[in-house]
């Protein structure tokens, strides 16, 4: 699906940005969408779904074919309540799909992982950035980061998913303690050798936060803007849009869209979502309010 803000004209020259990741450049002078590919039998959502590598190739074709700008493809389930795996079961379930994602979309695929293991086969097998939830905190991770050489995206969070969601509290408002941490870990990622150009950071919205701690921090999101850095996001299909919505998680996508945009307004620059299609519309048309324009609707037909 082409956006019809896909053009040089409609970025703002004041937000360029360009991230190697591997083998692709990405462009994040406008928000970028990525497609979630879950190969796991037990995540929230899609728990099962893709788990043979055919469904898997077919489902990460579609979404690129939607607008997605990349596929995150997870092995470990890191929803509340989650069991951990061994570093060799996720590289099973992980490794097969990215090099067959690489070989046969030519996609840039984003390795969802904590694992040192996992890190280093994902970047021989020619994955393009690394979004850990545990924000290189593992043992041996951070040393794996750097020797990939590929981007890395540091998540904030309050204990592990065993655990993270029993009783969550914060000392300050949770914009400000998020933004400190993910502050923490970039410099010791940078004296590591981590080029602070390889980062980007996510708030972390859902692990380790009550619904009330999740909705001040998009309210206030744009604290993270001081670290100047890329900021990715995930609340597809989340708790905290079934709790205020009181729909199940087949019933999310619209409190999903409104917080898209939401976040797209705040400085956004990627959006990890199930529903991709959709999600692209949302962002494309929040997008063209910020800039007050864009280039002709490519279905003129409907002006009217």
């Amino acid at each position: 699906m082409k956006s019809i803000l896909d053009t040089s004209s409609s970025r703002s020259v004041e937000n360029a940005r360009q991230l190697r990741c591997g083998r692709h450049l990405l462009d994040l002078s406008f928000p970028r969408v990525m497609g979630i590919l879950n190969v796991t039998p037990d995540s929230f959502s899609d728990g099962g779904q893709h788990v043979a590598l055919d469904d898997a190739l077919r489902h990460a074709e579609r979404m690129l074919a939607e607008g997605a700008a990349m596929i995150d493809v997870g092995g470990e389930s890191t929803r509340p309540g989650a069991t951990p795996v061994s570093a060799q079961e996720e590289l099973d379930r992980v490794a097969p799909v990215v090099e067959v994602l690489v070989r046969e979309l030519d996609a840039l695929v984003s390795v969802d992982t904590s694992c040192p293991t996992v890190i280093r086969e994902a970047s021989e097998l020619g994955a393009g950035m690394i979004n850990d939830v545990r924000a290189l905190e593992r043992e041996g991770a951070l040393l794996a980061a750097v020797g990939s050489g590929l981007p890395v995206c540091l998540m904030h969070r309050q204990g592990e998913p065993q655990d993270m969601q029993q009783a969550p509290a914060y000392q300050r408002p949770i914009e400000d303690e998020v933004t400190a941490y993910l502050a923490r870990r970039v410099a010791e990622c940078e004296a590591a050798g981590l080029r602070r150009s390889r980062l980007l950071v996510d708030p972390g919205f859902g692990f380790g936060k009550t619904v009330e701690h999740n909705l001040r921090l998009l309210k206030y999101m744009e604290s993270l803007q001081s670290l100047e850095l890329p900021v990715l996001v995930g609340m597809s299909r989340k708790s905290m849009i079934g709790k205020v919505l009181g729909r199940p998680v087949e019933e999310r996508l619209s409190g999903g869209l409104a917080l898209a945009a939401m976040a797209v307004e705040r400085g956004a620059n990627i959006l990890r979502v199930h529903d991709v299609a959709a999600t692209v519309d949302a962002v494309n048309m929040a997008w063209a309010v910020l800039q007050e324009g864009c280039e002709p609707p490519l279905n003129k037909e409907f002006d009217a």
